[in-house]
């Protein structure tokens, strides 16, 4: 494995960094490049229960180029390059565009888009980033933004293939979203550390059954207006949760049935599965992942007011039965925060709450959920223009699950940042902030943009 991984760590070194000279100079008015090469190392004082591995070396290698030809169009685009000492990163060297594996993949096409504007009219097409929303925390309303949840507490949005249509008049802005091929958030990987299985169900195996992924389009209206000291937009969505219910399945050479599975404590757990003596029947537990058919109806809101920002988002989410894909909760998720900037402090406090109006009997793996009722903050303050420390913090109101984060970061010339970051996790095992507690750890990047 190590063998394997520095040599890809090599490769992904030399054919980056050598793609900086490989932007033509005579179109340096029409093309844009920018990319970088970052390794990390992740340090874990415990092991966990599932997982021996306590020290992990990551690298990461992009690529962004624009080209604007003329004033009304533009093409964009990305690469990414991927090694990892832990098997996180898939074996193949295909190159990937839709981000539907359940590893990262080793290379792949990050972005891929066509702008069109013609007046107050906007198009982009091909694979995008599509962001929603006001907060800075959470947003409930960002339906199309599939993230990657291989390390749960340190995310990653995933482009998404369609067409976003902005029309722009005056204060007003109108956006319509299509994209005809579901993405998917990723999963922790099952063998690691960020997968936790509790109760009786611990004690078997876990196999990837695989995913019933949708193949319907997804669908959004998103309006804004910007009025005098504030605004605000309201939302439409119509497609698929990018988190999926989640279903275990005990296996002895033939199905069979793993008791009361939907009793869990925390909803985005997979654990806690009921009935000790029917487990016991099982040598092995399948994991399935189905995605339920959502519609959400979102607002936000952002009103500046002398002593700090007030900003808040909503959104509700209804459900209901699709193909082999049991339907979700109906529930409202919602964010409240203030937003100030004082000197070189930015400062961002709230809180995250939802309100359940139909609970069905279904698994589901949701951080979003998981981290509602929770009171939020970040702060970042800037030391001078080369140093800089930030501070995240979540706690549930209950007290059984928080989660703390300090970073430090420090830049060298133009090209070279180190960034430092301490993560600390504490809970009950019945939380889903709590559950992860034998997963705090340092991170430590070093960062050579070009």
């Amino acid at each position: 494995m190590r063998r394997r991984f520095n040599k890809a760590f090599f490769v992904c070194f030399v054919l980056f960094v050598s793609s900086r000279y490989a932007v033509v100079t005579t179109q340096a008015q029409t093309v844009t490049q920018r990319g970088f090469v970052e390794g990390r190392a992740l340090l874990f004082p415990r092991e966990a229960p599932n997982d021996p591995t306590r020290v992990v070396g990551d690298l990461l290698a992009r690529e962004e180029l624009v080209v604007k030809p003329a004033p009304w169009v533009q093409f964009a685009t990305g690469f990414d390059l991927r090694a990892n000492s832990h098997d996180q990163v898939e074996d193949s060297w295909r190159l990937d565009v839709d981000d539907r594996g359940v590893k990262r993949p080793r290379a792949s096409l990050r972005r891929l888009t066509a702008t069109v504007t013609h007046g107050p009219f906007t198009i982009d097409a091909g694979k995008q980033f599509i962001r929603w929303g006001k907060a800075d925390i959470i947003n409930p309303t960002d339906r199309f933004a599939p993230r990657d949840f291989l390390t749960v507490v340190d995310t990653e949005v995933l482009g998404v293939t369609g067409v976003r249509g902005v029309v722009q008049h005056r204060a007003e802005t109108l956006e319509v979203v299509w994209v005809p091929r579901f993405t998917p958030s990723r999963l922790p990987l099952l063998d690691q550390r960020w997968t936790v299985i509790s109760g009786a169900a611990a004690a078997l195996p876990l196999v990837d059954a695989g995913s019933d992924l949708p193949e319907r389009s997804q669908a959004g209206l998103r309006w804004g207006h910007v009025g005098s000291g504030f605004e605000y937009s309201l939302s439409f969505y119509n497609g698929f949760n990018n988190l999926p219910n989640v279903g275990l399945v005990g296996q002895v050479g033939q199905v069979g049935q793993v008791g009361q599975v939907g009793q869990v404590g925390q909803v985005g757990q997979v654990g806690q599965v009921g009935q000790v003596g029917q487990v016991g029947q099982f040598s092995v537990l399948a994991l399935t992942r189905s995605y339920p058919a959502i519609r959400t109806y979102g607002a936000d809101a952002a009103i500046p007011t002398p002593w700090f920002t007030i900003k808040g988002e909503a959104a509700y989410f209804t459900s209901r039965q699709s193909g082999k894909a049991a339907a979700a909760d109906e529930y409202l998720l919602y964010v409240v925060q203030i937003e100030r900037q004082t000197g070189e402090w930015m400062i961002v406090a709230g809180y995250s709450g939802d309100v359940t109006t139909k609970r069905r009997s279904t698994l589901a793996f949701a951080p979003d959920r998981g981290m509602a009722r929770s009171i939020v903050a970040r702060a970042s303050y800037t030391i001078d223009p080369v140093r800089s420390v930030a501070f995240e913090t979540a706690i549930h109101q209950n007290g059984r699950g928080a989660f703390g984060k300090i970073e430090y970061s420090q830049t060298s010339g133009q090209h070279w940042r180190a960034t430092v970051t301490g993560v600390g996790i504490a809970g009950h095992s019945d939380d889903f902030i709590g559950q992860y507690h034998h997963n705090s750890h340092v991170r430590v990047a070093v960062r050579y943009s070009f």
